[in-house]
Protein backbone atom coordinates (compact mmCIF):
# COMPACT_ATOMS: atom_id res chain seq x y z
CA UNK A 1 0.00 0.00 0.00
CA UNK A 2 2.47 2.39 0.92
CA UNK A 3 4.44 1.48 -2.80
CA UNK A 4 1.22 2.41 -4.11
CA UNK A 5 0.47 5.84 -2.53
CA UNK A 6 4.13 6.46 -3.64
CA UNK A 7 3.25 5.72 -6.98
CA UNK A 8 0.11 7.94 -6.85
CA UNK A 9 1.94 10.90 -5.31
CA UNK A 10 4.70 10.80 -7.98
CA UNK A 11 2.34 10.73 -10.70
CA UNK A 12 0.49 13.50 -8.79
CA UNK A 13 3.42 15.65 -9.19
CA UNK A 14 4.13 14.86 -12.44
CA UNK A 15 1.67 16.09 -14.01
CA UNK A 16 1.45 19.12 -11.86
CA UNK A 17 4.85 20.05 -13.25
CA UNK A 18 3.43 19.02 -16.88
CA UNK A 19 0.81 21.76 -16.57
CA UNK A 20 2.46 24.59 -14.30
CA UNK A 21 2.05 27.11 -17.19
CA UNK A 22 4.13 29.67 -14.94
CA UNK A 23 7.18 27.26 -14.33
CA UNK A 24 7.44 25.69 -18.09
CA UNK A 25 7.64 29.32 -19.01
CA UNK A 26 9.55 31.25 -16.75
CA UNK A 27 13.07 32.56 -18.41
CA UNK A 28 15.76 34.54 -16.90
CA UNK A 29 15.66 37.80 -18.01
CA UNK A 30 19.17 38.77 -19.26
CA UNK A 31 18.68 41.19 -21.86
CA UNK A 32 18.60 45.24 -21.49
CA UNK A 33 17.07 46.30 -24.72
CA UNK A 34 17.53 50.26 -24.22
CA UNK A 35 18.99 51.57 -27.06
CA UNK A 36 19.90 48.16 -28.08
CA UNK A 37 20.98 48.31 -31.89
CA UNK A 38 20.23 44.34 -32.55
CA UNK A 39 17.02 43.79 -30.44
CA UNK A 40 15.44 39.87 -31.79
CA UNK A 41 12.20 38.35 -30.74
CA UNK A 42 12.14 34.14 -30.40
CA UNK A 43 9.04 32.74 -31.07
CA UNK A 44 8.06 29.19 -30.18
CA UNK A 45 6.09 26.40 -32.29
CA UNK A 46 2.93 24.90 -31.71
CA UNK A 47 2.71 22.80 -28.37
CA UNK A 48 5.92 24.15 -27.01
CA UNK A 49 7.15 26.72 -24.65
CA UNK A 50 9.86 29.35 -24.90
CA UNK A 51 12.30 27.13 -22.72
CA UNK A 52 12.48 25.21 -26.33
CA UNK A 53 14.98 28.31 -26.95
CA UNK A 54 17.57 27.69 -24.13
CA UNK A 55 20.55 26.93 -26.73
CA UNK A 56 19.53 29.26 -29.65
CA UNK A 57 19.23 32.18 -26.92
CA UNK A 58 22.33 31.72 -25.33
CA UNK A 59 24.23 31.26 -28.69
CA UNK A 60 21.96 34.68 -30.29
CA UNK A 61 22.98 36.13 -27.26
CA UNK A 62 26.32 35.51 -26.90
CA UNK A 63 26.72 36.88 -30.42
CA UNK A 64 25.61 40.12 -29.53
CA UNK A 65 21.95 40.40 -29.94
CA UNK A 66 19.23 41.23 -27.53
CA UNK A 67 17.50 38.48 -27.54
CA UNK A 68 13.66 38.40 -25.71
CA UNK A 69 10.68 35.82 -25.93
CA UNK A 70 7.09 35.89 -25.23
CA UNK A 71 4.84 33.01 -23.39
CA UNK A 72 2.93 32.45 -26.14
CA UNK A 73 0.80 29.53 -24.01
CA UNK A 74 -1.42 32.73 -22.10
CA UNK A 75 -1.63 32.67 -18.36
CA UNK A 76 -3.22 29.80 -17.94
CA UNK A 77 -1.92 27.04 -20.52
CA UNK A 78 1.99 26.04 -20.35
CA UNK A 79 1.91 25.08 -24.75
CA UNK A 80 1.39 27.20 -27.30
CA UNK A 81 -1.95 25.94 -29.24
CA UNK A 82 -3.93 29.41 -29.65
CA UNK A 83 -4.70 30.86 -32.46
CA UNK A 84 -1.85 31.92 -34.84
CA UNK A 85 -3.91 35.26 -35.87
CA UNK A 86 -4.93 35.56 -31.95
CA UNK A 87 -0.68 35.36 -30.60
CA UNK A 88 0.16 37.22 -33.79
CA UNK A 89 -2.45 40.67 -32.08
CA UNK A 90 -0.97 39.13 -28.93
CA UNK A 91 2.80 40.27 -30.28
CA UNK A 92 1.65 43.46 -31.78
CA UNK A 93 0.83 45.23 -28.73
CA UNK A 94 4.07 43.39 -26.89
CA UNK A 95 5.96 44.63 -29.15
CA UNK A 96 4.12 48.04 -28.93
CA UNK A 97 4.68 48.22 -25.19
CA UNK A 98 8.26 47.57 -25.27
CA UNK A 99 9.16 50.04 -28.03
CA UNK A 100 6.97 52.49 -26.23
CA UNK A 101 9.25 51.98 -23.15
CA UNK A 102 12.68 51.95 -25.45
CA UNK A 103 11.95 54.19 -28.24
CA UNK A 104 15.84 54.25 -29.12
CA UNK A 105 15.91 50.74 -29.92
CA UNK A 106 16.93 49.23 -33.28
CA UNK A 107 15.20 47.77 -35.89
CA UNK A 108 13.41 44.33 -35.07
CA UNK A 109 14.03 40.91 -36.15
CA UNK A 110 11.83 37.62 -35.69
CA UNK A 111 12.80 34.28 -35.13
CA UNK A 112 9.87 31.83 -35.12
CA UNK A 113 9.98 27.99 -35.17
CA UNK A 114 7.12 25.97 -36.74
CA UNK A 115 4.06 27.63 -36.25
CA UNK A 116 5.76 30.69 -34.47
CA UNK A 117 7.02 31.58 -37.99
CA UNK A 118 3.81 32.11 -39.06
CA UNK A 119 2.99 33.63 -36.32
CA UNK A 120 5.14 36.17 -36.99
CA UNK A 121 4.69 36.69 -40.63
CA UNK A 122 1.25 37.34 -40.12
CA UNK A 123 1.95 40.13 -37.41
CA UNK A 124 4.53 41.65 -39.78
CA UNK A 125 1.80 41.87 -42.98
CA UNK A 126 -1.39 42.01 -41.65
CA UNK A 127 -1.02 43.93 -38.32
CA UNK A 128 1.01 46.40 -39.41
CA UNK A 129 4.52 44.49 -38.09
CA UNK A 130 6.58 45.56 -40.47
CA UNK A 131 6.91 49.60 -39.10
CA UNK A 132 9.31 47.73 -36.69
CA UNK A 133 10.72 44.61 -37.67
CA UNK A 134 13.51 44.66 -40.64
CA UNK A 135 13.65 41.06 -41.15
CA UNK A 136 11.49 37.57 -40.15
CA UNK A 137 13.51 34.38 -40.36
CA UNK A 138 10.98 31.54 -40.27
CA UNK A 139 12.64 27.60 -38.94
CA UNK A 140 10.95 24.76 -40.29
CA UNK A 141 7.49 26.89 -40.77
CA UNK A 142 4.99 25.30 -42.81
CA UNK A 143 4.45 28.05 -44.51
CA UNK A 144 1.82 26.46 -47.22
CA UNK A 145 0.45 24.56 -44.34
CA UNK A 146 0.99 21.03 -42.84
CA UNK A 147 -0.83 17.51 -43.71
CA UNK A 148 0.26 16.37 -40.21
CA UNK A 149 -2.45 18.75 -39.08
CA UNK A 150 -4.94 16.43 -39.57
CA UNK A 151 -3.80 14.05 -36.72
CA UNK A 152 -4.86 16.59 -34.13
CA UNK A 153 -8.25 17.63 -35.68
CA UNK A 154 -9.81 15.34 -33.30
CA UNK A 155 -8.41 18.07 -30.35
CA UNK A 156 -8.87 20.70 -32.30
CA UNK A 157 -11.38 22.67 -29.78
CA UNK A 158 -8.43 22.47 -27.40
CA UNK A 159 -6.00 23.79 -29.94
CA UNK A 160 -8.13 26.75 -32.45
CA UNK A 161 -4.39 26.77 -34.39
CA UNK A 162 -5.14 23.34 -35.89
CA UNK A 163 -7.32 23.78 -38.21
CA UNK A 164 -5.16 26.86 -39.48
CA UNK A 165 -2.05 24.43 -40.10
CA UNK A 166 -4.06 22.54 -43.04
CA UNK A 167 -3.02 23.48 -46.46
CA UNK A 168 -5.56 25.84 -47.89
CA UNK A 169 -7.11 26.64 -44.51
CA UNK A 170 -9.01 29.87 -44.23
CA UNK A 171 -5.83 31.30 -41.78
CA UNK A 172 -3.13 30.53 -44.49
CA UNK A 173 -5.68 31.86 -48.10
CA UNK A 174 -5.74 35.05 -45.87
CA UNK A 175 -2.28 35.52 -44.92
CA UNK A 176 -1.40 34.80 -48.45
CA UNK A 177 -3.27 37.75 -50.10
CA UNK A 178 -1.84 40.56 -50.47
CA UNK A 179 1.54 41.63 -51.15
CA UNK A 180 4.59 41.15 -48.47
CA UNK A 181 5.59 44.13 -47.41
CA UNK A 182 8.94 45.34 -49.48
CA UNK A 183 10.51 46.61 -46.60
CA UNK A 184 11.23 43.28 -44.42
CA UNK A 185 13.46 40.51 -45.64
CA UNK A 186 11.88 37.10 -45.09
CA UNK A 187 13.93 33.66 -44.67
CA UNK A 188 13.21 29.98 -44.11
CA UNK A 189 14.88 27.94 -43.27
CA UNK A 190 14.17 24.24 -44.30
CA UNK A 191 14.93 20.59 -44.68
CA UNK A 192 13.67 17.78 -46.23
CA UNK A 193 14.05 15.77 -43.13
CA UNK A 194 11.91 17.82 -41.22
CA UNK A 195 8.45 15.08 -40.41
CA UNK A 196 6.32 18.23 -39.57
CA UNK A 197 6.95 20.81 -41.29
CA UNK A 198 7.04 18.41 -44.46
CA UNK A 199 8.42 19.56 -47.66
CA UNK A 200 8.15 21.02 -49.75
CA UNK A 201 5.57 23.20 -46.89
CA UNK A 202 8.28 25.59 -46.20
CA UNK A 203 9.66 26.37 -49.11
CA UNK A 204 8.87 29.91 -50.54
CA UNK A 205 7.90 31.05 -54.14
CA UNK A 206 10.26 33.88 -54.27
CA UNK A 207 9.43 34.80 -57.82
CA UNK A 208 8.82 38.40 -58.01
CA UNK A 209 9.98 38.71 -54.32
CA UNK A 210 13.40 39.98 -54.54
CA UNK A 211 13.31 40.10 -50.06
CA UNK A 212 12.44 36.45 -49.39
CA UNK A 213 15.02 33.52 -48.98
CA UNK A 214 15.19 30.14 -49.24
CA UNK A 215 17.67 28.44 -46.97
CA UNK A 216 18.00 24.44 -47.50
CA UNK A 217 19.66 22.43 -43.96
CA UNK A 218 19.59 19.04 -43.37
CA UNK A 219 17.76 18.59 -39.51
CA UNK A 220 14.75 16.96 -37.81
CA UNK A 221 11.91 19.90 -36.36
CA UNK A 222 13.24 20.25 -32.96
CA UNK A 223 17.14 20.37 -33.93
CA UNK A 224 16.58 23.62 -36.30
CA UNK A 225 17.05 24.85 -32.64
CA UNK A 226 20.08 22.83 -31.29
CA UNK A 227 22.50 21.98 -34.33
CA UNK A 228 25.23 24.17 -34.92
CA UNK A 229 24.58 23.82 -38.67
CA UNK A 230 21.32 25.71 -38.72
CA UNK A 231 22.59 28.44 -36.43
CA UNK A 232 25.63 29.13 -38.64
CA UNK A 233 22.54 29.42 -41.75
CA UNK A 234 20.75 31.61 -39.46
CA UNK A 235 23.50 33.94 -38.53
CA UNK A 236 24.30 34.36 -41.96
CA UNK A 237 20.71 35.22 -42.78
CA UNK A 238 20.64 37.65 -39.58
CA UNK A 239 24.10 39.35 -40.80
CA UNK A 240 22.72 39.73 -44.69
CA UNK A 241 19.16 41.07 -43.07
CA UNK A 242 21.28 43.76 -40.97
CA UNK A 243 23.30 45.01 -44.11
CA UNK A 244 20.40 45.00 -46.08
CA UNK A 245 18.59 47.39 -43.59
CA UNK A 246 21.19 49.79 -43.62
CA UNK A 247 20.17 50.41 -47.07
CA UNK A 248 18.32 53.86 -48.06
CA UNK A 249 15.32 53.50 -46.74
CA UNK A 250 11.74 53.10 -48.83
CA UNK A 251 9.19 56.00 -48.02
CA UNK A 252 6.73 53.95 -45.83
CA UNK A 253 3.05 54.57 -47.38
CA UNK A 254 -0.43 52.84 -45.37
CA UNK A 255 -0.67 49.20 -45.74
CA UNK A 256 3.34 48.36 -46.08
CA UNK A 257 3.95 49.70 -49.71
CA UNK A 258 6.54 51.91 -50.69
CA UNK A 259 6.59 54.77 -52.94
Amino acid sequence: MRLLNRMVLKARRSIAELTDAARLNRVERRTTLEAHPRPLLLLHGFFSTRRTFDILEARLRRDGYGVFSLNLGGLKRAYNTRGIDDLADYVRAKVARIYARHPTMGPLTIVGHSKGGLVAAYYVKKLGGWRHASAVVMLGTPYHGTPMAWLGLPVALLAPSLPQLLPGSRFLRQLHDGRWPPQVRLTSIWSKSDRLAVWPSAVLDTQDQPQWRNVEVDCFHFEFLTRKRVYSALRRELAAGAAASRQPALSVVAGGQTG
